[in-house]
């Protein structure tokens, strides 16, 4: 049956809409909590769950319920009209964001990460009088839409589509394991927002009007931990120098939350981790648990109101679909009903002792970092430092084999390749993982090591 499907796939299917990451692609049949099953019935442990769509495990027995009464009584229903759960979700973020920011706003929904970044850009290019210039971060990931490519660091996604003229300047992210000689990652972090800072100083450093106090960018895109680009961590000063940069030129501040919201670094949005207060906030993945397609931002009043943002600014077909905000709301108030921070950082730190153990064995183990459950191993060479994308390679590979052995059964392995060098194993596990599938991931990892190493 696999062969068939894959001369099937091979023939019928656009490769631009996937990536293939080993050869054979592989297929996989079944679910269940942190586990992919192949049609064999090999378990996989899942440690990156869909880039961290499935926070909840595969097949939530609760978030399923919600979503088949909803099926029973309100399916699908125009965006032009209105339904009780869309409303109860926006209420519900905006008023988690008042408290927690200080600042009314409103919720705006659409499908998918890459079209809420549209949307964002939308918004902030209408409160900047049509400024079309934004600011983001080397290493950064946004989208692949063509205005989620124009502010992603990656020219390797713009490269057949023409000239992005109005692509961001990319500003350097502090990446402690990387950062120059001599400087603590504090003082690397400083560091950058001060060169930074130093765009402001006049007229000719290509930004900045001093005579009319107006800067030529209306916002900067960030992502308060890096997804895509190795789940990086920056110092915990960063976000507050940066921050007060941007408030004192009039910048907007978008935070992505798209890979890091709803729990996975131990709060419900990673931006809360470094107690700054952003203008915008753009959300999707988790929020449905990956069984329906919604996404959405949060703005300030002044940014989204009717009046300056009014009916018919941007329009998705499925947006705020009655399925989807049944399931967000339902997400929202499972998680509010126990400690849920305090679940996922004990959790990521019970995870993060193993790696480091891992790491005392292992040298070209170079890096480990973790806040909350979005945890960072990055593969080095013997000299643990020098970027070894190949052995990654070999380790995603056997992983992925199903040839593993785990208590004298077959098991396998899924891990997220990310990082500036595409060599670091990027760990979004299940936020409901346990302790025995913590442990069994640190055996599973020793040997996908051990053999890729051996290979």
């Amino acid at each position: 049956m696999n062969d068939q499907l894959l001369i099937d796939e091979a023939r019928y299917c656009s490769f631009g809409d996937t990536v293939h990451y080993v050869n054979p692609p592989k297929v996989f049949t079944g679910c269940d909590g942190s586990y992919m099953f192949d049609a064999e019935g090999v378990p996989y442990l899942d440690l990156q769950m869909w880039y961290s769509a499935v926070n909840f495990g595969y097949k939530n027995k609760r978030l399923e319920a919600v979503m088949l009464r909803q099926m029973e009584t309100l399916p699908q229903i125009a965006s032009q009209y209105l339904h009780p759960t869309k409303i109860e979700l926006a209420k519900w973020i905006a008023q988690d964001a008042e408290r927690k920011f200080g600042l009314p706003g409103r919720v705006h929904f659409n499908v998918g990460g890459a079209q809420a970044i549209e949307d964002s850009l939308k918004l902030v290019r209408n409160a900047s009088n049509g400024k079309s210039l934004m600011f983001a971060f080397e290493g950064g990931y946004h989208g692949r839409t063509l205005g989620a490519s124009s502010i992603t660091s990656s020219y390797r996604y713009r490269r057949r589509f023409g000239h992005f003229g109005e692509r961001a300047q990319f500003i350097p992210f502090p990446y402690p394991f990387r950062r120059p000689k001599g400087m603590t990652p504090e003082e690397y972090s400083e560091h950058i927002v001060r060169e930074f800072a130093r765009k402001f100083e006049n007229e000719y450093h290509a930004v900045w009007d001093p005579k009319t106090r107006q800067c030529e960018f209306a916002a900067f895109y960030v992502e308060p931990i890096q997804g895509t680009g190795g789940y990086v961590i920056p110092p915990a000063n960063f976000h507050k120098g940066l921050k007060k940069v941007l408030d004192e030129h009039g910048i907007l501040l978008v935070v992505d939350e798209i890979q890091m919201g709803f729990w996975r670094t131990g709060k419900l949005w990673s931006i809360e981790n470094f107690e700054v207060k952003p203008d915008v906030l753009v959300f999707a993945k988790a929020l449905t648990n990956g069984l329906n397609a919604l996404s959405g931002l949060w703005a300030r009043e002044e940014l989204i109101n009717p009046a300056v943002f009014p009916p018919g600014s941007t329009h998705s077909t499925f947006a705020s679909n009655p399925l989807g905000t049944a399931l967000g709301l339902e997400v929202l108030k499972m998680t509010a009903e126990i400690d849920y921070g305090k679940q996922v950082r004990e959790s990521g730190a019970y995870f993060l002792d193993g790696l480091r153990d891992l790491q005392k064995r292992h040298k070209e183990i170079g890096d480990v970092d973790g806040l909350g459950l979005a945890l960072r191993a990055e593969i080095c060479a013997a000299d643990g430092f020098t970027p070894n994308r190949a052995l990654l390679d070999k380790m995603v590979d056997i992983g992925l084999s199903g040839d593993l052995d785990f208590a004298g059964r077959k098991a396998g392995l899924v891990l997220d390749v990310g990082g500036y060098y595409k060599n670091v194993i990027t760990f979004a596990p299940s936020l409901e993982i346990s302790r025995s599938e913590i442990d069994q991931a640190m055996v599973l990892l020793e040997q996908l090591l051990v053999r890729a190493k051996a290979s």
